[in-house]
């Protein structure tokens, strides 16, 4: 883990998108919350959720969100709009978000995994 200071912000991931972008991300982040502490950590193109590891990556697009979620499996949904193999035992799973209402009970879980996983 780096101490050293982002120079982005979270903030700024923001700029230009609708509102129910941000509300989306308050839902995430509120959702991840009550599994335990998390860090966010704005990058130059994403804010990460981690733990001791990246769970989560936040892309903001002008009307959605891509949520990517770490996970041990390949998980079949018609909600993931992209998946990849990172190694033998890890996926990153794509979710496209647009309103806070689609961070449901199927999402929170998929979070409460990938959470566990970031250790």
């Amino acid at each position: 883990m780096s101490d050293e200071i982002s120079p982005y912000t979270v903030d700024q991931h923001f700029t230009g998108c609708a509102p129910a972008v941000r509300a989306v991300y308050a839902r995430i982040l509120e959702t991840a919350r009550e599994l335990g502490p998390v860090r966010e950590e704005p990058k130059k193109t994403s804010i990460h959720l981690a733990r001791r590891t990246a769970f989560a990556g936040i892309a903001t697009r002008k009307q959605a969100l891509l949520l990517t979620l770490k996970s041990a499996t390949d998980l079949q949904s018609a909600r993931i709009a992209r998946r990849e193999q990172a190694s033998a035992h890890r996926w990153h799973l794509e979710i496209r978000l647009d309103d806070p209402a689609q961070v449901d009970g199927e999402l929170a879980k998929w979070l409460a995994d990938a959470f566990e996983l970031a250790g």
